[in-house]
């Protein structure tokens, strides 16, 4: 790996860094073929990855090899500026030569599953059905003979999160989501009628979520039989909804939306047994994060579930739960579940449950560890749990035994990147997507113990978009700050053409939530590299909240928005002006999103705010009195110390206030907030911008009116950029422009 000699002590590569355990890489090869080597070759090495061409560059989904472990698919989706048009496709990773080839150009299959009598059986769902009335269809097939796939089921609604396990019969169960009504029937908007009256009336809180008004159709799981017969199958009665009717102060719903997936259920391997989670039903949905795992038979519904881990079941557990996943055999569940009843933030903790009603027998597994995983698979033999967790800036792989006790502290094996999936094979390898700053997808297998690890594909290896990135690009720094005694991490990424014997204007990147982070990973949203190569050196630093670096730093901002996280970030700016000669700070701007986005107008009225040239804030508070116009109230009540009451000195709500400190704004200031940010509404976006036009601060507002709290849209998102860009490059001096406007 490259090394700099601008390197200094605590300033090193990512590489270079002893704070966790190596992993061995003395075994590592690559079986990238040759025919990729080749391309890489050709493929001129870019000067400067642009908004577009980053938005255009593949986009490639988890890697789901079957179950032999000779081959992988995976989607692979494009966007033409061209023809403004995105095209998906299906490519395959062959384990045995590392070639990789398009395995179907299909646009209609959206979701395959291996499962069946042979390794290479599978069924597949297809956008479509023969009636054209909005619904989808279930396809079985050979996956080396698409051509002869079979239909085998067409439904009614848009179903999807396509789950299955074939029965000692040779019959497919499966699992499916969709909308349902009250009445716990599919909803299909295609088919619904249209209300005279557009009225809505709602009776308690919880009015709208993320970008939706809610309605009474929530999510629900359905389960189906697929009975074998004749070299084919076919569907067998109607579908059953385990989900709806569940009812108490709220009703039950799974997947939650708005983020839920078919990660919130699970088959058993022999199709007898389903789990799946949802939201505690005896609560106020927009006050408590509570939620519950239910299990239920395959043959039963929604009448016959059982909550696993109801409150009281543990004492002190009340928090959200995810990931339920039952083990190879069956025989166990295994799931995360935080403490808190309100906080959603909270640390997520192993647990494992026997799938048997009657002796659950709930257990933490290394219980003290302090690290918060969110991606869980099982061992083939179902003695150890591999979890992913946030660690230290990236996201990394523990193996954990599930009798790992109370004070067991899990070892990596692995290192960088930050994993999107991961799937133990038939051999015992993990089979691992991730992606890192300068590579979308990583495709590679690794060694239960970390000892060896077989690359298959990198996506800077064979874009052209990505050519020539590496992790050259990249280092990091430690610093200390007065808020903490944890010492505290920040990314550098370096421009293009980088040369420490030059000075580049700072770009000070400020992470949302507050609790999360900057991770070594690919964003198509706010992708470092994209921001250096307009000729900065990015700054993004972790500061206060941020989650890999113990939970005590994640916990502590809570109440301190405004002065724990801020004062980090005045003691990282002083760290690069003080140690990074190649930084020129004097011509710095600072950007960020969500919590970002406060902070950035938190600078506006301090003193960090004269220190940039420019600021941009997307989505971001202005006036924390207004905090109650989100939608989840669990979060500003935990955030900002409870709820919210007449505003005082000693009121957080009144503290961290931006608007307080009103008469000191000065610094030119970018502002974007859409219309569908039902977290943060536009009007603090608007109020922020009416108040720096009405001071005469130099501003410019950005609305998108079909997005929510993040910009989607391909066009949407390379018009964000631009507008940005030319805003800061013309106040840092990157750009010859003679106007931001």
């Amino acid at each position: 790996m490259c090394s700099r000699d601008i390197y200094k002590a605590g300033h090193a590569n990512v590489f270079k860094r002893a704070r966790h355990k190596p992993v061995q890489r003395s075994k590592m090869r690559s079986i990238i073929r040759a025919a990729a080597v080749a391309i890489l070759a050709a493929l001129p090495l870019i000067d400067a990855i642009t908004p577009e061409g980053m938005l255009a560059a593949p986009r490639r989904g988890v890697a789901q090899a079957n179950p032999s472990a000779d081959f992988a698919i995976y989607t692979n989706t494009n966007y033409s500026f061209q023809d403004q048009e995105e095209t998906t496709v299906w490519q395959q990773v062959n384990f045995r030569s590392g070639e990789f080839s398009t395995w179907s150009t299909d646009s209609n299959i959206t979701e395959v599953v291996f499962v069946g009598p042979t390794n290479t059986s599978i069924l597949y769902v297809n956008s479509t059905n023969e009636a054209g009335d909005g619904g989808i269809s279930l396809y079985s097939a050979d996956a080396n003979r698409l051509s002869n796939a079979k239909l085998v089921a067409s439904l009614s609604a848009p179903f999807s999160g396509l789950k299955a396990a074939a029965t000692k019969s040779g019959d497919i169960h499966f699992l499916l989501y969709t909308l349902a009504y009250p009445n716990g029937t599919a909803y299909n908007e295609d088919l619904a009628e249209t209300p005279a009256s557009s009225a809505r009336i709602y009776t308690d809180i919880y009015v709208r979520h993320w970008d939706t008004y809610l309605t009474p159709q929530r999510n629900a799981v359905f389960g189906g039989m697929l009975r074998r017969g004749n070299g084919t199958y076919s569907l067998v009665g109607e579908l059953t909804n385990y989900v709806t009717g569940k009812c108490n102060a709220t009703c039950a719903e799974s997947p939650v939306q708005p983020f839920g997936s078919n990660g919130d259920y699970d088959i058993s391997p022999d199709g007898s047994q389903v789990v799946f989670l949802t939201k505690n039903i005896d609560l106020p949905l927009s006050n408590f994060t509570s939620s519950q795992i239910y299990w239920v038979p395959f043959s039963g519904s929604a009448n016959d579930s059982i909550p696993i881990n109801p409150i009281g079941a543990i004492p002190g557990v009340e928090g959200a739960s995810s990931s339920p996943t039952f083990s190879k055999d069956g025989s166990k569940v295994a799931y995360f579940q935080m403490n808190g009843i309100y906080y959603e933030s909270d640390r997520n903790i192993i647990y494992v449950a026997n799938a048997d009603p009657n002796n659950l027998n709930v257990k933490s597994v290394a219980g003290d560890w302090d690290r918060s995983p969110d991606v869980l698979a099982w061992s083939n033999d179902g003695s150890v749990l591999y979890v992913a967790a946030p660690d230290l800036g990236r996201g990394r792989i523990f193996p954990v035994p599930i009798g790992a006790g109370f004070d067991y502290k899990p070892s990596n094996i692995t290192n960088e990147g930050v994993p999107a999936g991961m799937q133990v094979l038939a051999n015992g390898d993990i089979l691992v997507s991730d992606s890192k700053i300068w590579s979308s997808r990583d495709i590679y297998t690794v060694k239960p113990d970390g000892s060896a690890t077989n690359v298959y594909f990198q996506a800077n290896l064979i874009d052209a978009e990505l050519a020539g990135l590496g992790p050259q690009d990249v280092s990091e720094f430690y610093f200390s700050s007065n808020s903490t005694e944890t010492a505290l991490q920040s990314w550098i990424v370096y421009p293009a053409n980088f040369s420490a014997d030059q000075t580049y204007p700072l770009a000070f990147l400020v992470h949302g939530g507050p609790q999360g982070g900057f991770y070594n990973s690919w964003s198509t949203r706010w992708n470092y590299k994209v921001w250096a190569d307009q000729g900065y050196v990015v700054i993004a630093p972790n500061p206060t909240a941020s989650s890999g670096w113990g939970q005590n730093l994640t916990d502590a901002v809570a109440g301190h928005w405004g002065d724990y996280p801020y004062w980090d970030l005045v003691y990282a700016w002083d760290y690069v002006h003080e140690n990074l000669r190649y930084v020129d700070t004097s011509r710095g701007i600072s950007a960020g999103a969500s919590f970002g986005g406060y902070m950035n107008n938190w600078f506006q009225g301090h003193e960090m705010g004269r220190r940039f040239k420019a600021l941009v804030s997307h989505d971001g508070v202005t006036n924390t009195l207004a905090d109650y116009a989100t939608e989840e109230l669990w979060f500003i009540n935990h955030d900002q110390g409870g709820i919210f009451t007449s505003p005082n000195e000693t009121s957080t709500y009144y503290r961290w206030n931006p608007i307080l400190f009103y008469e000191n704004w000065a610094t030119p200031h970018f502002v974007v907030h859409n219309d569908l940010d039902y977290r943060l509404p536009v009007s603090e976006g608007i109020m922020l911008f009416n108040m720096l036009q009405v001071k005469g601060v130099p501003s410019k507002f950005l609305n998108f009116p079909d997005e929510g709290h993040w910009v989607l849209d391909m066009e949407n998102s390379r018009v964000w950029h631009e507008e940005i860009f030319k805003w800061i490059n013309f106040y840092s001096g990157v750009s010859n422009a003679t106007s931001p406007y």
